[in-house]
């Protein structure tokens, strides 16, 4: 594990906060298909929180796409840099994530956060952020819808229905990994396609609800958190 350090002339204020995430939202790519699902490696981040110690932790663990097997993984422990506020909680998390990133031994290849990317109400949620910041090609995959209405899907697995802003806008898609079962929350971060990050979805979550990086990553954070509070 890694100490994490806040970089020099991050947001303080909300009000500070906003105006990141204005100017980093116009630098979103939105035109590329990303890489084909099932190759290649991919990366799942997640984050748990000590809120008595103001404590995050973060993992990132590297999957080869075909076999879902880990390659390799990371984790960084520091301080909490941002107060809770809905909307902004990309600044809590972005520190300690790209620490954990900045370990690995290998690219990550795609990264699937848990959370949201377009599916946020300022259009800019963790896997956006994090995409633009590295470059890397990212989604968001989320337990649930956030702010936005959807239709139940059909049953079978891959059925998906539009997430929809009251605009109107299709922000993401609600997809269903496993037949029956309850449908998760699919949004582009950064240079990948909406159709593609569906079908990296579908392919990371062969058995489970969740795909296997958020269950990973998952574990692996919580388990860097106990072995630093304890």
């Amino acid at each position: 594990m890694t100490s994490v350090r806040v970089p020099a002339g991050s947001p303080a204020t909300e009000e500070e906060a906003r105006a990141v995430q204005d100017a980093l939202r116009a630098r979103v790519v939105l035109d590329e298909p990303g890489p084909p699902a099932g190759s290649g490696y991919v990366t799942g981040v997640d984050v748990a929180y000590d809120d008595e110690r103001d404590v995050v932790a973060a993992a990132a663990v590297v999957l080869d796409a075909a076999t879902l097997d880990v390659v390799a993984e990371a984790t960084a422990v520091g301080p909490v840099p941002f107060p809770y506020v809905p909307g902004l909680l990309a600044f809590r998390e972005i520190p300690a994530v790209l620490a954990a990133l900045e370990r690995l031994p290998v690219a990550p290849g795609l990264v699937v956060c848990d959370g949201y990317g377009r599916a946020h109400p300022r259009r800019f949620g963790l896997a956006s952020h994090l995409g633009v910041l590295t470059g890397l090609p990212t989604i968001g995959v989320a337990k649930n819808p956030f702010m936005f209405a959807y239709d139940d899907p059909g049953a079978a697995r891959g059925s998906w229905s539009p997430l929809l802003a009251d605009d109107g806008e299709e922000v993401g898609r609600a997809l269903r990994t496993r037949a029956g079962v309850k449908p998760v929350f699919v949004s582009v971060g950064h240079r990948v396609s909406l159709a593609g990050a569906c079908a990296h979805t579908l392919a990371l979550a062969s058995a489970y609800r969740l795909p296997e990086t958020t269950r990973r990553a998952d574990a692996l954070c919580r388990r860097a958190l106990r072995e630093t509070t304890t």
